[in-house]
């Protein structure tokens, strides 16, 4: 395995010619960061290893966590500790032309920082129906691979009053929105479209599913319908980011949800550092 290059954003960033730029050849994550710890770390991170495989990408958990830690030593304080955002954009590597790789590439990991962005109102978010739709390869499903052109249409649909616009596959079922995972309570039973079928598995949804099973709640991930959202039945409609935590929906396209506060108190990111 080829060792991995390791570049700092505000130092100059990836080379002219990496395959991430040419070509959206690599994959990314968003760790929300308190000091020098993050939230569901580890999960990030074996998200990442997991899925640069699918991509045949090579890289070691333990690179990855020696580089959190760096970050963190390297970041923490220029926040004042405040909670901030660490982005890792893990690709291929640089050099050749064409789509196809030269064998044995280095790949190159870029490491950035950012505030965190402002929090959602905890009374719940306004959010609309997309007209873009989505598609997702079965080969790329889940991964949060840098090809999120159809992400970037979406959201510029968003005007100041939209936190969120909720994208459709060709059947017209509710898959996720631009930058969040959905989770529906309907008949005091959970809702959440299948990870097969996602352009993006959250690690946030993935521990809540979890931690809803292991309460004893009924979860079900089965395709979501807008009939299933604006229907008398639903009891709440939840976006779900790790950066941005589990955000109620309190009106959708101009109708009205009911905002359930029965998950206000699971998660809490001071409980989840690593």
């Amino acid at each position: 395995m080829a060792a991995l290059r390791l570049f700092w954003a505000e130092a100059g960033g990836l080379p002219a010619d990496d395959r991430g730029l040419a070509y959206g050849d690599g994959l990314f994550e968003t760790i929300r960061m308190a000091g020098q710890k993050g939230v569901l770390l580890s999960r990030h991170l074996e998200r990442m290893v997991r899925d640069a495989r699918r991509l045949g990408i090579n890289v070691s958990r333990q690179e990855l966590a020696t580089v959190c830690t760096q970050a963190g030593q390297r970041f923490a304080e220029r926040f004042n500790d405040q909670d901030w955002v660490l982005k890792l954009t893990l690709t291929r590597g640089a050099g050749g032309r064409g789509y196809r790789p030269d064998p044995g590439m280095a790949p190159n990991l870029l490491v950035s920082a950012s505030p965190m962005p402002p929090a959602a109102d905890a009374s719940g978010v306004m959010v609309d129906f997309s007209r873009v739709p989505l598609t997702v390869n079965p080969l790329l499903a889940g991964i949060k691979s840098l090809n999120r052109l159809e992400q970037v249409m979406a959201a510029a649909e968003l005007g100041s009053a939209l936190f969120e616009v909720i994208m459709s596959d060709s059947d017209g079922n509710l898959v996720e929105g631009t930058r969040t995972n959905l989770l529906l309570r309907k008949n005091d039973t959970w809702i959440t479209p299948p990870s097969a079928c996602l352009a993006v598995a959250g690690v946030l949804r993935q521990w809540l599913l979890e931690r809803l099973r292991q309460s004893g709640q009924a979860v079900f991930e089965r395709p979501l319908t807008v009939p299933d959202v604006l229907g008398s039945e639903c009891q709440g409609l939840f976006l779900l980011n790790s950066v941005l935590g589990i955000v109620p929906v309190r009106t959708i396209a101009g109708h009205d949800l009911p905002v359930d506060g029965v998950l206000a108190t699971i998660f809490n990111p001071l409980e989840l550092l690593e």
